[in-house]
Protein backbone atom coordinates (compact mmCIF):
# COMPACT_ATOMS: atom_id res chain seq x y z
CA UNK A 1 0.00 0.00 0.00
CA UNK A 2 3.29 2.88 1.18
CA UNK A 3 6.06 2.26 0.11
CA UNK A 4 8.45 1.93 2.66
CA UNK A 5 12.00 4.03 3.00
CA UNK A 6 13.97 2.86 5.56
CA UNK A 7 16.89 5.41 5.80
CA UNK A 8 19.90 5.99 8.45
CA UNK A 9 19.46 9.06 10.57
CA UNK A 10 20.63 12.00 8.85
CA UNK A 11 22.75 13.94 11.29
CA UNK A 12 20.08 17.19 11.13
CA UNK A 13 17.30 14.89 11.34
CA UNK A 14 19.16 13.66 14.61
CA UNK A 15 20.16 17.22 16.13
CA UNK A 16 15.71 17.95 15.34
CA UNK A 17 14.47 14.66 16.77
CA UNK A 18 16.72 14.75 20.18
CA UNK A 19 16.13 18.81 20.35
CA UNK A 20 12.73 18.14 20.39
CA UNK A 21 12.83 15.24 22.80
CA UNK A 22 14.60 17.20 24.89
CA UNK A 23 11.88 20.44 25.05
CA UNK A 24 9.14 17.93 25.38
CA UNK A 25 11.27 16.45 28.70
CA UNK A 26 11.87 19.31 29.98
CA UNK A 27 8.56 21.58 29.17
CA UNK A 28 6.31 19.25 27.53
CA UNK A 29 3.77 19.10 30.15
CA UNK A 30 2.31 22.89 29.13
CA UNK A 31 2.33 21.55 25.66
CA UNK A 32 -1.80 21.86 25.29
CA UNK A 33 -4.80 23.46 24.09
CA UNK A 34 -4.18 26.11 26.60
CA UNK A 35 -8.07 27.31 26.56
CA UNK A 36 -9.27 24.17 26.80
CA UNK A 37 -7.57 24.48 30.72
CA UNK A 38 -7.94 27.76 31.95
CA UNK A 39 -10.57 31.23 31.95
CA UNK A 40 -8.43 33.33 31.49
CA UNK A 41 -4.96 34.45 30.62
CA UNK A 42 -2.81 36.94 31.77
CA UNK A 43 -2.18 40.68 30.39
CA UNK A 44 1.35 40.20 28.84
CA UNK A 45 1.89 41.87 25.77
CA UNK A 46 3.67 39.65 23.18
CA UNK A 47 6.41 42.14 22.67
CA UNK A 48 7.45 42.70 26.39
CA UNK A 49 7.57 39.19 27.04
CA UNK A 50 10.34 38.18 24.46
CA UNK A 51 11.99 41.13 25.49
CA UNK A 52 12.03 40.18 29.22
CA UNK A 53 12.76 36.02 27.98
CA UNK A 54 15.29 36.92 25.44
CA UNK A 55 17.32 39.25 27.94
CA UNK A 56 16.79 36.64 31.10
CA UNK A 57 19.89 34.47 31.41
CA UNK A 58 17.51 32.10 33.44
CA UNK A 59 15.82 31.55 30.01
CA UNK A 60 18.07 32.00 27.69
CA UNK A 61 21.02 29.75 29.35
CA UNK A 62 18.94 26.92 29.81
CA UNK A 63 18.17 27.12 26.71
CA UNK A 64 21.62 27.13 25.23
CA UNK A 65 23.12 24.60 27.47
CA UNK A 66 20.51 22.39 26.44
CA UNK A 67 21.29 22.81 22.64
CA UNK A 68 24.84 22.11 23.65
CA UNK A 69 23.88 18.94 25.75
CA UNK A 70 22.06 17.98 22.35
CA UNK A 71 24.95 18.35 20.19
CA UNK A 72 27.14 16.53 22.57
CA UNK A 73 24.76 13.43 22.81
CA UNK A 74 24.35 13.67 18.67
CA UNK A 75 27.90 13.75 18.50
CA UNK A 76 28.17 10.60 20.41
CA UNK A 77 25.50 9.11 19.22
CA UNK A 78 26.97 9.19 15.24
CA UNK A 79 30.40 7.95 16.63
CA UNK A 80 28.40 4.58 18.33
CA UNK A 81 25.46 4.29 15.89
CA UNK A 82 23.86 1.78 18.42
CA UNK A 83 20.78 1.29 17.05
CA UNK A 84 20.79 0.40 13.24
CA UNK A 85 19.83 -3.39 13.44
CA UNK A 86 16.84 -2.20 15.77
CA UNK A 87 15.28 0.55 13.50
CA UNK A 88 15.44 -1.74 10.76
CA UNK A 89 13.49 -4.70 12.47
CA UNK A 90 10.82 -1.59 14.08
CA UNK A 91 10.35 -0.99 10.40
CA UNK A 92 9.96 -4.31 9.56
CA UNK A 93 7.24 -5.26 12.45
CA UNK A 94 5.40 -1.83 11.30
CA UNK A 95 5.08 -3.11 8.16
CA UNK A 96 2.13 -5.88 9.48
CA UNK A 97 0.56 -2.99 10.72
CA UNK A 98 -0.29 -0.93 7.56
CA UNK A 99 -3.52 -2.87 6.72
CA UNK A 100 -4.92 -0.66 9.82
CA UNK A 101 -3.79 2.25 9.06
CA UNK A 102 -7.37 2.86 7.13
CA UNK A 103 -9.38 1.91 10.66
CA UNK A 104 -7.11 3.85 13.13
CA UNK A 105 -7.79 6.51 11.01
CA UNK A 106 -11.46 6.13 11.19
CA UNK A 107 -11.22 5.80 14.91
CA UNK A 108 -9.25 8.39 15.40
CA UNK A 109 -11.74 10.76 14.10
CA UNK A 110 -14.84 9.20 14.56
CA UNK A 111 -14.73 8.74 17.85
CA UNK A 112 -13.79 12.91 19.23
CA UNK A 113 -17.07 13.45 16.76
CA UNK A 114 -19.13 11.36 18.80
CA UNK A 115 -17.58 12.62 22.20
CA UNK A 116 -18.43 16.31 21.05
CA UNK A 117 -21.77 15.71 19.84
CA UNK A 118 -22.83 14.63 23.21
CA UNK A 119 -20.53 16.70 25.27
CA UNK A 120 -22.36 19.77 23.78
CA UNK A 121 -19.21 21.56 21.72
CA UNK A 122 -18.47 21.49 18.14
CA UNK A 123 -15.10 19.78 17.48
CA UNK A 124 -13.29 21.70 19.75
CA UNK A 125 -13.94 21.83 23.56
CA UNK A 126 -13.32 25.21 23.01
CA UNK A 127 -16.06 26.04 21.24
CA UNK A 128 -19.49 25.21 22.65
CA UNK A 129 -21.95 25.33 19.96
CA UNK A 130 -24.37 22.16 20.11
CA UNK A 131 -24.44 20.23 16.80
CA UNK A 132 -25.23 16.73 18.29
CA UNK A 133 -27.36 15.15 15.81
CA UNK A 134 -24.92 16.19 12.48
CA UNK A 135 -21.28 14.63 14.57
CA UNK A 136 -22.63 11.88 16.15
CA UNK A 137 -23.91 10.65 12.66
CA UNK A 138 -20.46 11.74 10.79
CA UNK A 139 -18.66 10.10 13.69
CA UNK A 140 -20.49 6.93 13.54
CA UNK A 141 -20.36 7.00 9.67
CA UNK A 142 -16.65 7.04 10.09
CA UNK A 143 -16.43 3.80 12.89
CA UNK A 144 -18.37 2.15 11.13
CA UNK A 145 -16.50 3.07 7.45
CA UNK A 146 -20.04 3.10 5.61
CA UNK A 147 -19.32 5.54 2.73
CA UNK A 148 -16.18 6.33 4.32
CA UNK A 149 -14.76 8.92 1.29
CA UNK A 150 -17.92 10.49 1.16
CA UNK A 151 -18.26 11.17 4.84
CA UNK A 152 -14.92 12.45 5.36
CA UNK A 153 -14.87 15.04 2.68
CA UNK A 154 -18.51 16.06 4.07
CA UNK A 155 -16.74 16.27 7.56
CA UNK A 156 -13.86 18.13 6.39
CA UNK A 157 -16.85 20.75 4.46
CA UNK A 158 -18.32 21.01 7.76
CA UNK A 159 -15.41 21.77 9.30
CA UNK A 160 -13.90 24.52 7.06
CA UNK A 161 -17.21 26.05 7.01
CA UNK A 162 -17.26 26.12 10.89
CA UNK A 163 -13.75 27.97 10.32
CA UNK A 164 -14.77 30.77 8.41
CA UNK A 165 -17.69 31.32 11.59
CA UNK A 166 -15.84 30.04 14.05
CA UNK A 167 -11.47 31.08 13.89
CA UNK A 168 -11.08 28.77 17.24
CA UNK A 169 -11.86 25.83 15.61
CA UNK A 170 -8.46 26.23 13.83
CA UNK A 171 -7.16 24.72 17.24
CA UNK A 172 -8.04 21.54 15.68
CA UNK A 173 -6.43 21.92 12.39
CA UNK A 174 -5.52 18.16 12.70
CA UNK A 175 -9.11 17.58 10.95
CA UNK A 176 -8.09 19.10 7.81
CA UNK A 177 -5.08 16.76 7.29
CA UNK A 178 -7.06 13.60 9.04
CA UNK A 179 -10.27 14.08 6.72
CA UNK A 180 -7.74 14.06 3.74
CA UNK A 181 -6.24 11.21 4.72
CA UNK A 182 -9.06 9.47 5.23
CA UNK A 183 -10.74 10.55 1.66
CA UNK A 184 -7.44 8.94 -0.09
CA UNK A 185 -6.90 5.72 1.80
CA UNK A 186 -11.00 5.34 2.10
CA UNK A 187 -12.35 2.78 4.85
CA UNK A 188 -10.06 -0.19 4.38
CA UNK A 189 -10.93 -2.98 6.72
CA UNK A 190 -12.92 -3.98 8.93
CA UNK A 191 -15.80 -1.64 7.53
CA UNK A 192 -19.12 -1.61 6.33
CA UNK A 193 -17.47 -0.50 2.81
CA UNK A 194 -15.83 -3.56 2.36
CA UNK A 195 -18.48 -6.31 3.42
CA UNK A 196 -21.17 -4.35 1.22
CA UNK A 197 -18.60 -4.46 -2.00
CA UNK A 198 -17.50 -8.54 -1.43
CA UNK A 199 -21.48 -8.75 -1.01
CA UNK A 200 -22.26 -6.80 -4.01
CA UNK A 201 -19.10 -8.66 -5.90
CA UNK A 202 -20.62 -11.82 -5.34
CA UNK A 203 -21.79 -13.21 -8.63
CA UNK A 204 -26.27 -14.41 -7.85
CA UNK A 205 -26.48 -12.29 -4.36
CA UNK A 206 -30.15 -10.29 -4.36
CA UNK A 207 -27.49 -7.20 -3.28
CA UNK A 208 -25.75 -7.41 -6.19
CA UNK A 209 -29.04 -6.34 -7.71
CA UNK A 210 -29.46 -3.41 -6.01
CA UNK A 211 -26.16 -1.90 -5.30
CA UNK A 212 -26.20 1.42 -7.54
CA UNK A 213 -22.77 2.26 -7.04
CA UNK A 214 -20.63 -0.81 -7.00
CA UNK A 215 -19.26 -1.07 -10.34
CA UNK A 216 -18.62 2.69 -10.13
CA UNK A 217 -16.59 2.39 -6.69
CA UNK A 218 -14.54 -0.03 -7.72
CA UNK A 219 -13.65 2.27 -11.31
CA UNK A 220 -12.79 5.36 -8.57
CA UNK A 221 -10.70 2.75 -6.25
CA UNK A 222 -8.75 1.90 -9.30
CA UNK A 223 -7.95 5.28 -10.74
CA UNK A 224 -7.11 6.56 -7.15
CA UNK A 225 -4.76 3.58 -5.82
CA UNK A 226 -1.75 5.20 -7.34
CA UNK A 227 -2.14 8.21 -5.41
CA UNK A 228 -2.55 5.92 -2.05
CA UNK A 229 1.05 6.10 -1.51
CA UNK A 230 0.85 9.79 -0.66
CA UNK A 231 -1.16 9.26 2.99
CA UNK A 232 1.92 9.72 4.84
CA UNK A 233 3.07 13.27 3.05
CA UNK A 234 -0.75 14.06 3.84
CA UNK A 235 -0.89 12.97 7.28
CA UNK A 236 2.33 14.58 8.15
CA UNK A 237 1.62 18.21 6.45
CA UNK A 238 -1.82 17.97 8.63
CA UNK A 239 -0.23 17.07 11.83
CA UNK A 240 3.01 19.24 11.55
CA UNK A 241 0.98 22.19 10.65
CA UNK A 242 -1.10 21.97 14.18
CA UNK A 243 2.18 21.72 15.80
CA UNK A 244 3.28 25.17 14.64
CA UNK A 245 0.17 26.27 15.28
CA UNK A 246 -0.56 25.67 18.21
CA UNK A 247 3.77 26.53 19.47
CA UNK A 248 3.21 29.92 17.76
CA UNK A 249 -0.67 30.94 18.61
CA UNK A 250 -0.93 29.37 22.26
CA UNK A 251 2.30 30.32 23.16
CA UNK A 252 4.39 32.44 21.57
CA UNK A 253 2.15 34.40 20.12
CA UNK A 254 -0.10 34.13 23.16
CA UNK A 255 2.23 34.23 26.59
CA UNK A 256 -0.62 35.34 28.97
CA UNK A 257 -2.70 32.31 28.30
CA UNK A 258 0.33 30.18 28.71
CA UNK A 259 1.90 31.67 31.71
CA UNK A 260 -1.80 31.08 33.01
CA UNK A 261 -1.64 27.44 32.47
CA UNK A 262 2.08 27.36 34.18
CA UNK A 263 0.28 29.14 37.20
CA UNK A 264 -2.60 27.42 37.65
CA UNK A 265 -0.98 24.07 37.29
CA UNK A 266 2.23 25.26 39.66
CA UNK A 267 4.37 23.94 36.82
CA UNK A 268 7.48 25.83 38.37
CA UNK A 269 7.37 23.61 41.13
CA UNK A 270 8.07 20.61 39.04
CA UNK A 271 10.32 21.64 36.99
CA UNK A 272 12.23 24.97 38.99
CA UNK A 273 12.75 27.20 35.81
CA UNK A 274 11.51 30.47 34.95
CA UNK A 275 7.59 30.33 33.44
CA UNK A 276 8.78 32.42 30.69
CA UNK A 277 11.16 29.67 30.03
CA UNK A 278 7.89 26.81 30.29
CA UNK A 279 6.65 28.77 27.73
CA UNK A 280 9.07 29.43 25.33
CA UNK A 281 10.50 26.14 25.43
CA UNK A 282 7.22 24.40 24.59
CA UNK A 283 6.46 27.16 22.09
CA UNK A 284 9.82 26.23 20.55
CA UNK A 285 9.45 22.30 20.63
CA UNK A 286 6.18 22.52 19.35
CA UNK A 287 7.49 24.48 16.38
CA UNK A 288 10.65 22.80 15.36
CA UNK A 289 8.67 19.04 15.83
CA UNK A 290 5.85 20.37 13.16
CA UNK A 291 8.68 21.95 10.60
CA UNK A 292 10.36 18.62 11.40
CA UNK A 293 7.05 16.31 10.31
CA UNK A 294 6.85 18.66 7.79
CA UNK A 295 9.75 17.90 6.22
CA UNK A 296 9.88 14.34 6.98
CA UNK A 297 12.98 14.42 9.26
CA UNK A 298 13.49 11.30 11.21
CA UNK A 299 9.63 11.04 10.87
CA UNK A 300 9.53 8.00 12.81
CA UNK A 301 11.13 9.71 15.74
CA UNK A 302 9.42 12.80 15.65
CA UNK A 303 6.08 10.57 15.58
CA UNK A 304 7.09 9.05 18.76
CA UNK A 305 8.18 12.44 20.03
CA UNK A 306 4.78 13.64 19.90
CA UNK A 307 2.84 10.43 21.73
CA UNK A 308 5.38 11.28 24.16
CA UNK A 309 4.68 14.99 24.31
CA UNK A 310 0.45 14.02 24.50
CA UNK A 311 1.18 11.41 26.99
CA UNK A 312 3.05 14.00 29.13
CA UNK A 313 -0.03 16.79 28.78
CA UNK A 314 -2.45 14.10 29.52
CA UNK A 315 -1.05 13.43 32.85
CA UNK A 316 0.24 17.00 33.67
CA UNK A 317 -2.81 18.73 33.10
CA UNK A 318 -5.68 16.43 34.08
CA UNK A 319 -8.19 19.00 32.76
CA UNK A 320 -7.04 18.79 29.95
CA UNK A 321 -9.73 17.14 27.91
CA UNK A 322 -8.72 13.59 26.67
CA UNK A 323 -10.79 13.64 23.42
CA UNK A 324 -9.42 16.88 22.27
CA UNK A 325 -5.94 14.98 21.86
CA UNK A 326 -7.34 11.18 19.81
CA UNK A 327 -6.97 12.87 16.35
CA UNK A 328 -3.37 13.93 17.47
CA UNK A 329 -2.53 10.40 18.57
CA UNK A 330 -4.50 8.87 15.84
CA UNK A 331 -1.84 10.44 13.42
CA UNK A 332 1.00 10.41 15.36
CA UNK A 333 0.50 6.49 15.42
CA UNK A 334 0.24 6.23 11.81
CA UNK A 335 3.55 7.96 10.95
CA UNK A 336 5.15 5.47 13.19
CA UNK A 337 3.58 2.86 10.89
CA UNK A 338 3.60 4.11 7.63
CA UNK A 339 7.09 6.57 7.56
CA UNK A 340 7.53 9.45 5.89
CA UNK A 341 6.17 8.46 2.60
CA UNK A 342 7.16 10.99 -0.76
CA UNK A 343 8.54 14.13 -0.55
CA UNK A 344 10.64 13.98 2.94
CA UNK A 345 13.99 14.38 3.32
CA UNK A 346 14.37 11.62 5.25
CA UNK A 347 14.05 9.99 1.58
CA UNK A 348 17.57 11.99 0.70
CA UNK A 349 19.19 10.28 3.50
CA UNK A 350 21.63 6.87 3.33
CA UNK A 351 19.37 3.90 3.31
CA UNK A 352 19.80 1.23 6.55
CA UNK A 353 22.40 -1.43 5.67
CA UNK A 354 21.41 -4.16 3.73
CA UNK A 355 21.81 -6.45 6.52
CA UNK A 356 19.08 -5.31 7.89
CA UNK A 357 16.76 -6.99 5.97
CA UNK A 358 17.95 -10.09 7.52
CA UNK A 359 15.53 -9.16 10.01
CA UNK A 360 12.26 -9.43 8.57
CA UNK A 361 12.65 -13.17 8.24
CA UNK A 362 13.76 -13.66 11.74
CA UNK A 363 11.50 -12.04 13.46
CA UNK A 364 8.71 -13.76 11.58
CA UNK A 365 9.46 -16.93 12.67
Amino acid sequence: MFRRFDVRPSRIGVWLTIAACWFGATVGSVSAHEEYVVDGEQGVPVDEFLADALTDPMVVGPLLAGGLVVLGIVTLYLWIQPFQRDLGAFSHAMDEYVDYVPWLLRISFGIPLIGAGFGGYFISPALEVELRILQVGLGFLLLFGFATRVVALATLAVYLVGVVIWPTLLLQFEFVGGLLAIALIGSGKPSADHVLQRVAGTPGTVYRRFDPIYDSARSFQDRTAPYRRYLPTVVRFGLGTTFIYLGATQKILRPGLALEVVDQYDLTAVVPVAPELWVLGAGLAEIALGTALILGLFTRASAATAIGIFTLTLFALPDDPVLAHVALFGMASVLLITGSGPYALDNRTERVEEELEEAAPVANQ
